[in-house]
């Protein structure tokens, strides 16, 4: 499951999105639209700001922005960035790998190739889907 945090980083992406066009958001109109508290979003976007996701401005006129059009910012990119691998088991995971303590040998692990056909169709959808995807509903 993806976590409040990935959730919330989502709504505040395609909240910004949709907006594009009345430049930077203030991060207290994001929170109240969205209904997220204002200090767990300033840290989730200043993860997205440091990832380059985003842009902000100080100042009259200041806020956060979407640093690429949104369907330049891949679903599999923020999940990452905020949730970590996206596989389901550390073995599997092609950024995070891990060898699994209680396998003695991938090679013949049926959990092991199930779990990377799984990875590989969830990854082929992540990577594959955008911002823009969201907003359209494609």
């Amino acid at each position: 499951m993806l976590s409040k945090k990935t959730q919330y980083a989502f709504h505040a992406l395609i909240y910004l999105a949709e907006n594009v066009d009345k430049g930077p958001i203030l991060i207290s109109e994001i929170a109240a639209e969205k209904n997220i508290s204002i200090k767990f979003l300033e840290n989730i976007l200043l993860e997205l700001k440091n990832a380059g996701i985003l842009g902000s401005k100080k100042g009259k006129g200041g806020g956060y922005y979407l640093m690429r059009p949104p369907k330049e910012i891949p679903m599999a990119r923020i999940i990452r960035l905020l949730d970590g691998p996206i596989a389901l088991l550390p073995c599997v995971s092609l950024n995070y790998y891990e060898r699994c303590e209680n396998c003695k040998n991938e090679a013949v692990c049926g959990l092991h190739e199930v779990m990377s056909k799984v990875r590989d169709a969830t990854l082929k959808l992540l990577e594959n889907k955008s911002l823009k995807d969201i907003l359209t509903r494609d």
